[in-house]
């Protein structure tokens, strides 16, 4: 039998999780290389053997996305799989028509094969774009099920940096669990907020695995999404957030679109900040492709610990880095609260920034005068907190979700800026989960 040849495009989450449900042991297909973007440190590498499965005793080598038409070429590849998020359409069909051209065909899989059944209860939440607030909505679902005597587990959207094999299956359930995985600032942004609110998480590369470690002591299953991905849990109640400071990017970002088309709840974020007419836009486009949806209105005020700190002050603001990057943002909490509280001057870091810092700063030109925290491996927790102490500055606003000062030594006085869901009127996060769950 000719086994198809393919090549799988990702970013160190969706390709792999689709390798592993649909093509690891499938003799039918023969996968040939990943390529990799968005993540750095993560060509060059190897899918492990022990990950890979019998078919793949060496491995399968991860190759930068820049050699794609090469890869094609070489191995004569019959398919290129698109297995990453957060892209707008029109960059999608780019790569395709790019694939297309060598005469390869160009896939996108869909939810039927690549989400698992779980035996519990799962509630998903998505977004449609990084950075539209799913971390807030995820806290506030994850204080309601608890509220409702629920054993909640948390399951994360993946993101291995390190020991692929080491990082198949992991449970978090204190900071010294953080520790002993070694965990990028990025992924204790997503885990702490849980583990603070005594919510297990688990996180990694199988997650069939996952799932069934998850289900022995869940009653629900909290899908914590990410990148605006779809589900890879087949979800019971799936809630997705949209963001009107980017008002029509539902429309526009793959698969960020397919998440409002599945949705039964969208969460409009932010109200508090955004204009009305953008607003209404997203409201509208809601209703245009999902009418049955519940549609919740909801804001995220912000809190600082000492507001009059920052009166006067000029100060550096530092914000989740992959909301200001592939999120597109130019700016978050930290500016809100730097601007709503008088700061007298908002410092660009750019010219201080160091290394991988500054190499952010080059491939994201429209990031602006603040920092976005980076932080996927050892040296880059270095290269932001050299940066950060480089950056001429009275005061250091904090406005990531997990407070810096615990992994950074900062040289400066700080202050953290904290946001938390609210839903403004009815109907609630609780209705909703009170009818799903019952």
């Amino acid at each position: 039998m000719t086994r198809t040849r393919v090549i799988i495009m990702g970013a160190a989450g969706r390709d792999f999780h689709n390798f592993n449900l649909c093509f690891r042991g499938n003799a039918a297909y023969d996968v040939v290389a990943f390529t990799a973007t968005q993540i750095p440190n993560i060509e060059g590498r190897t899918y492990p053997p022990e990950l890979a499965g019998q078919l793949y005793p060496a491995g399968i080598p991860i190759y930068p996305e820049s050699d794609l038409v090469d890869l094609i070429r070489k191995h004569n590849a019959d398919q290129v799989v698109f297995a990453y998020s957060d892209v707008p359409h029109e960059s999608v069909m780019h790569k395709a028509s790019l694939v297309l051209a060598t005469g390869a065909d160009f896939r996108l899989m869909g939810a039927r094969d690549t989400m698992l059944k779980s035996s519990a209860p799962v509630v998903s939440v998505c977004a449609v774009r990084t950075g539209s607030g799913k971390s807030q909505t995820t806290r506030r679902i994850s204080d309601i099920l608890r509220q409702m005597d629920k054993r909640l587990v948390a399951v994360r959207h993946p993101m291995p940096y390190g020991n692929l094999v080491k990082q198949a299956c992991q449970r978090f359930a204190t900071y010294e669990d953080l520790d002993r995985h070694e965990c990028t600032i990025e992924e204790r942004e997503e885990y702490e907020p849980h583990l603070d609110r005594g919510t297990i998480v688990y996180a990694g590369v199988d997650y069939e695995l996952i799932l069934r470690s998850a289900e022995k002591e869940a009653d629900v299953v909290l899908w914590d999404g990410g990148n605006n991905d779809l589900p890879f849990f087949k979800p019971d109640l799936h809630i997705v957030v949209a963001d009107p400071h980017r008002a029509g990017h539902e429309l526009r970002y793959h698969p960020g679109e397919a998440n409002l088309r599945m949705a039964d709840v969208v969460v409009i974020n932010k109200i508090d900040t955004s204009e009305p007419e953008k607003i209404e836009l997203v409201r509208a486009n809601i209703r245009a492709i999902n009418s049955k949806a519940i549609v919740i209105d909801a804001a995220s005020p912000i809190f600082v610990d000492d507001p009059q700190a920052i009166r006067g002050a000029k100060v550096l603001v530092v914000e989740d880095g992959p909301t200001l990057t592939h999120g597109e943002m130019t700016y978050g909490a930290g500016i809100v609260a730097a601007r709503r509280y008088g700061a007298a001057e908002i410092i660009d870091p750019r010219p201080y920034a160091v290394r991988s810092i500054a190499a952010t700063f080059q491939k994201y030109p429209g990031t602006g005068t603040l920092l976005p925290a980076m932080g996927y491996g050892p040296q880059q927790v270095q290269d932001l907190e050299d940066t950060i102490n480089a950056t001429p500055c009275d005061l250091v606003i904090i406005a990531t979700p997990i407070d810096l000062r615990r992994v950074l030594k900062i040289n400066r006085p700080t202050q953290r800026v904290r946001y938390e869901l609210q839903e403004i009127g009815q109907p609630t996060l609780q209705e909703v989960l009170s009818k799903a769950i019952s």
